[in-house]
């Protein structure tokens, strides 16, 4: 077996005379059964015309059964662990004469586990502050208020301003809605809408321009000047609810804003905990990437892209975007900007693979039942019907790989030196 480079190889393979002449026999003789041929009964055409009328068939058919067979067996008799589809070159057949090809295939690489346990990984335990209790008790506060509307005057900061809207020029199609509710001198309110509507009264228009940032959200008037007419149609004053024990009762299971308080720092506090512990995980992962150098399969790269690719598009699908329109992909430029990241994560996951054989690490059929009754939960679906379709759609095995590699990552951190950060 020659080595082309990282884990591509070659081998040269010959199929005997005889298992060819034996195959092309077959082969004509069920296409003999079946060809119905002018002058003949069904499967009563002489072998002879059978060869020269379907000589082309009869060589590929004979070629996709040899071919995979013999590949197969070289690679089960010297125990060859092939990933992605060989590349079959330098094929001769001829007539009277063995098959001979040389196959080009890449096998999973071989690699010495070094050391796992005890990886240096910044963490710090996770608290949450006061501060950061009352800011969110603030949002909470913040979504709960109510919106007086007000007698006319002349609109002022802090005013909640409902403007129907509609662009002039800058920007096609034109733009327009009409309720869109501004608040006056906010800091996430264009300035320009400030600046133009601070002492206007309900029931006036204006026309303005609004030039937009290189970097805003919306690609249709990112570093674009658009000139709007906006009519203030109603003010309205924000009215926030008192921080007291009714408002946490109207909240839910609680009798007193302290509780209030002690749930969103129990909250707060297990969102910062995983989030610091998968930082730590991510953290721990690139070291031990680092610590393995190792070539990868070139499949296995390029299925990781394609599942970036997929995650990419689902995202975009998700937020409204026809993707079979509006998203075109360039394969080539893609691989050469994610290929370095891709093959970090896939030296990663074998990482973590030997990692769970060493370790015996599994996952239980308790593991993939929660697993399933927490996704029949979120679908509002029964176990056994979510089961059924994780089943037909061959998903279990995959949701058992995703609990074992979650529970490597667990095993590496648990078994991490963490030290503060």
């Amino acid at each position: 077996m020659a080595l082309i480079e990282g884990c591509k190889h070659q081998l040269p393979f010959t199929i005997p005379l005889d298992d060819v002449a034996a195959e092309m026999d077959r082969v004509t003789i069920d296409i003999q059964k079946k060809a119905a041929l002018p002058g003949f009964r069904p499967g009563k055409a002489p072998v002879s015309i059978i060869r020269s009328r379907f000589g082309a068939d009869i060589r590929q058919k004979v070629l996709e059964n040899l071919v995979p067979r013999a590949l197969s067996q070289r690679f089960s008799d010297e125990n060859l662990k092939v990933v992605g589809q060989p590349n079959i070159k330098e094929l001769k057949f001829e007539p009277d004469s063995p098959i001979e090809f040389t196959a080009e295939f890449e096998i999973a690489p071989e690699f010495d586990l070094g050391e796992y346990t005890g990886v240096e990984v910044a963490y710090t335990e996770p608290a949450a502050t006061d501060e950061e209790v009352e800011a969110r008790l603030e949002e909470i506060r913040n979504q709960k208020a109510d919106f007086i509307n007000e007698d006319p005057r002349p609109a002022a900061d802090g005013d909640h301003a409902a403007v129907s809207l509609i662009s002039v020029a800058g920007v096609e199609p034109p733009m327009a809605s009409d309720e869109m509710v501004v608040e006056i001198g906010d800091k996430d309110t264009m300035p320009e809408f400030t600046e133009h509507l601070r002492g206007v009264t309900p029931g006036e228009t204006k026309e303005f321009d609004v030039t937009y940032p290189e970097e805003y959200g919306q690609e249709k008037l990112a570093g674009k000047t658009v000139r709007f007419a906006v009519t203030l149609k109603q003010l309205r004053r924000k009215e926030l609810p008192e921080l007291n024990d009714e408002f946490a009762q109207d909240l839910g299971d609680f009798k007193t804003i302290e509780e209030v308080r002690e749930a969103i720092r129990t909250a707060m506090l297990r969102e910062k905990e995983q989030a610091a512990t998968e930082a730590a995980k991510t953290a721990i992962i690139d070291k031990l990437v680092d610590a393995h150098t190792f070539p990868v399969p070139e499949a296995f790269v390029d299925r990781q892209i394609e599942i970036q690719a997929e995650n990419y598009l689902r995202s975009l699908a998700a937020q409204g975007v026809d993707i079979n329109k509006d998203v075109k992909l360039d394969w080539n430029k893609l691989k050469e900007s994610q290929g370095e990241r891709a093959t970090r994560d896939v030296r990663g996951s074998l990482i973590l693979e030997r990692v769970a054989d060493r370790e015996a690490i599994a996952a239980t059929n308790e593991d993939v039942d929660k697993e399933v009754q927490r996704m029949a939960r979120a679908s509002k679906e029964a176990p056994a019907v979510v089961r059924m379709k994780l089943e037909k759609e061959g998903a279990l095995g995959r949701i058992a790989s995703r609990i074992r590699t979650e529970k490597t990552l667990q095993f590496l951190f648990d078994k991490s030196r963490k030290v503060a950060s």
